[in-house]
């Protein structure tokens, strides 16, 4: 399905990777740290019913006639203070190391050199020979000798384990385990489910899901041994019915699941599990470009039968692919994702889900998840069809 140009891709990639730092990376204004504000929400719930409770018990004996109001203002004074200390609080990054796959794409990349830079010792992973991968020369030329590249295919037992015999031989100086695991690699498929081939859907479930599981087995002793955390990239929109992205959808809708369980289980172990549910940017340029994405469409539409090409029509076929174009053509947006991404490694007490959406993601992402179906799709429906 996917034969890409290989040689366009590496000359963009190149071009920009060099030409360009994260500082440079334009910023959405409308970005929100959401994580702030939600590990806020219940302390403020406890701040109104514990002034409430104090308030009378001290008119009831007499000691103050202090209104509910102060009392109030007061704890959340001083649980805001307290919240947010918690919150900022990060760890030494010397001596800890940090596993990052699908550094071939611009995220991973970014978030590797990022990390590299604050002291981490990292493990970038490419799906891609290093050799033959330009990503790979540039990121070994612009961060320090801590800096580890290696071959991680998610989809191979054999590359799996060797890259965690490779991590378990090079821990830093003194470190008894691996730090962190951060699943950076995923694959996107585009298209209404009736179109992808099984051969697509297979491997989208090898490479965002089974793949993510998989390495997860296998690094989470090394994990263990340093009461680390293990972070996965999914999207916020996968809780948002998205026609001709299903198959990406279910995968990270399957991933935040698995995530939830491993949290659970992991939680008396020590280990922190974090799911950076992130908004548009995934199919935006850093994954795919104009090339790609009509070449994605036509393979596609070749392999249709004759009765699903009659029914379905070329006009309604083109409308459905060319929908998601503008994520191709529009400058990718990786710089609140990669803010949470290093929140998630760098901080002492890592919130269990990320969310780096805009204000107009988050509402249609609540719209999902709480209205009941015929409303939520009265609104997003019809009159939205193919703009997502």
């Amino acid at each position: 399905m996917q034969v890409f140009d290989n040689n366009m891709r590496r000359a963009s990639r190149r071009a920009s990777l060099r030409r360009g730092s994260i500082s440079a990376l334009p910023q959405k204004s409308a970005e929100i740290p959401w994580d702030i504000f939600e590990r806020l929400f219940m302390p403020f719930l406890f701040c109104q019913a514990a002034a409430i409770v104090s308030s009378h018990l001290l008119h009831a004996l007499n000691i103050s006639n202090i209104s509910t109001f102060a009392v109030f203002v007061w704890f959340a004074l001083s649980t805001v203070g307290a919240v947010l200390f918690y919150h900022f609080v990060k760890v030494s990054a010397s001596g800890k190391g940090v596993l990052i796959t699908g550094c071939d794409a611009p995220l991973a990349w970014y978030l590797a050199k990022k990390l590299d830079d604050l002291g981490f010792t990292v493990y970038a992973g490419f799906a891609s020979s290093i050799e033959d991968s330009d990503e790979a020369k540039i990121l070994k030329e612009e961060t320090s000798g801590r800096m580890k590249l290696l071959n991680v295919d998610v989809t191979s037992e054999k590359s799996l384990l060797e890259a965690a015999r490779y991590v378990s031989q090079h821990l830093p100086h003194g470190a008894e385990g691996l730090w962190a695991v951060v699943h950076g690699a995923t694959w996107i498929a585009l298209g209404e489910l009736e179109w992808i081939p099984f051969t697509v859907l297979r491997k989208s479930l090898d490479l965002n899901l089974l793949g993510a599981a998989r390495l997860t087995q296998i690094f989470l002793p090394l994990v263990r041994r340093a009461h680390g955390r293990v972070v996965f990239l999914t999207s916020g929109l996968n809780r948002v019915p998205s026609p001709v992205r299903g198959i990406q959808c279910a995968t990270q809708a399957a991933v935040d699941s698995f995530a939830a369980c491993l949290r659970q289980e992991m939680r008396t172990r020590g280990v922190d599990v974090s799911v950076v549910a992130a908004g548009e940017f995934a199919p935006g340029n850093g994954w795919l470009n104009d090339t790609e994405l009509r070449e994605q469409a036509k393979q596609m539409w070749n392999q249709l039968s004759s009765e699903q090409k009659k029914t379905y029509g070329e006009d309604y076929y083109e409308a459905a692919m060319t929908s998601v174009e503008k994520y191709s053509r529009q400058a990718a947006d990786i710089q609140p994702t990669l803010r949470v991404l290093i929140d998630a490694v760098t901080r002492t007490f890592p919130m269990a889900r990320y969310t780096p959406v805009t204000a107009k993601e988050k509402l249609q992402i609540f719209l999902a998840e709480h209205l009941p179906p015929s409303l939520y799709e009265s609104i997003y429906g019809e009159q939205k069809k193919f703009v997502y």
